[in-house]
């Protein structure tokens, strides 16, 4: 048992005590109750005074029983303090608490299941972003690089309801799990799944046939890191130079040209406008190259007249800083209407 837990139950059994032998003392001695609280605390304390009034047959004898429950509490709260002090739990408990407080405050996160080579670079991918996120790892080797890298991050079972629970589970925005056992991956995508319904949810797949099983308990997106990777050593080989450019556009470690993917809000003023009339590409220089709609549908290379609606995730190519002030565009209301105006006058091609 944590020793913090020991100490409260210790105080809580010597507050009973405290309670009992008052009330004992008033009822069998007839005493005060300042007579009686100052009785029983010189003797939990032992410290050897005389009794306060003279002690009936009956009183000594509840005097020894206290005695002897006394001094066992008090024995016992020495050493669950001792044990604090010298493993240092203090430090550990404020730290923890500190902890929780984050996770508590936490708002369409990310929750990584597994801290292994996978997790450890969703984890770095969504740290460069930055991504709030949290990992939940049961492996006590693994805490020690999470503490390292100062990842936010919970020591558990990601199956267990609990676990999900402390989380942030029912405010979190996706869940990833990335755990080496497929049998794992299953349970704990059924068991986010039954706490979330709404909840994304990214598992892993090793095993072949473990993809429509993932599906099955819920899981939004299977991937495969053995699929993925021999199909991108062999384009590597086929096509070398799209693979480069792939890699340049998708890898956050290149500058010059970057690829991301923008959600259009439902309040935004180019809600009914086409890609000609937003002026996305004059105000930005960026380059649209598809376009999810909200039905799942994927627009590849849309033509300037196609129709922008609410939810629609824009998949766009360019320099950092052009994507930035894209983003910028999409989330100003004020500045959209004027754009909009502008670029209906004097159309130019996407």
């Amino acid at each position: 048992m944590d020793p913090i837990r020991h100490l409260k139950i210790s105080m809580m059994v010597l507050l009973a005590l405290v309670s009992l032998g008052v009330t004992g003392y008033m009822t069998i001695e007839g005493w005060s109750l300042l007579d009686a609280l100052y009785m029983t605390i010189i003797t939990l304390g032992t410290v050897g005074f005389r009794e306060v009034h003279e002690l009936s047959a009956y009183g000594k004898m509840f005097t020894i029983c206290l005695i002897v429950f006394g001094v066992s509490v008090l024995g016992y709260i020495v050493g669950s303090l001792a044990q604090i002090m010298f493993e240092g739990q203090i430090q550990r408990i404020i730290g923890r608490k500190k902890v929780e407080k984050r996770i508590d405050s936490l708002q369409d996160h990310y929750i990584i299941c597994g801290f292994g080579r996978i997790g450890q670079l969703i984890c770095k991918e969504f740290a460069a972003k930055p991504i709030p996120f949290l990992v939940i790892e049961k492996h006590p080797e693994a805490h020690e690089k999470l503490h390292h890298e100062e990842y936010l991050h919970i020591r558990g079972d990601a199956a267990e309801d609990d676990t999900l629970l402390r989380a942030g589970i029912k405010r979190a925005k996706g869940l990833i799990s990335v755990v080496t056992s497929d049998s794992e991956n299953v349970y704990i995508t059924l068991t986010a799944r039954g706490l979330n319904p709404d909840l994304y949810i990214l598992a892993r797949s090793g095993e072949e046939g473990s993809e429509i099983k993932l599906k099955r308990a819920g899981a939004n997106k299977v991937v495969s890191p053995y699929v993925i990777g021999g199909g991108r050593m062999a384009q590597a080989i086929l096509r070398p130079n799209v693979v480069d450019f792939i890699e340049i556009a998708t890898g956050r470690e290149h500058l010059e040209l970057q690829m991301e993917e923008i959600q259009i809000p439902a309040h935004s003023a180019f809600v009914g406008e086409n890609l000609i009339s937003s002026g996305f590409r004059k105000e930005t220089g960026t380059i649209i190259v598809g376009i999810k709609k909200g039905n799942g549908k994927m627009v590849f290379n849309p033509d300037s007249h196609s129709k922008i609606e609410a939810g629609d995730t824009m998949i766009v190519l360019g320099d950092p800083s052009s994507i930035e002030k894209l983003e910028e565009l999409i989330s100003c209301d004020n500045c959209a209407a004027d754009i909009i105006k502008k670029h209906k006058a004097e159309p130019h091609r996407v």
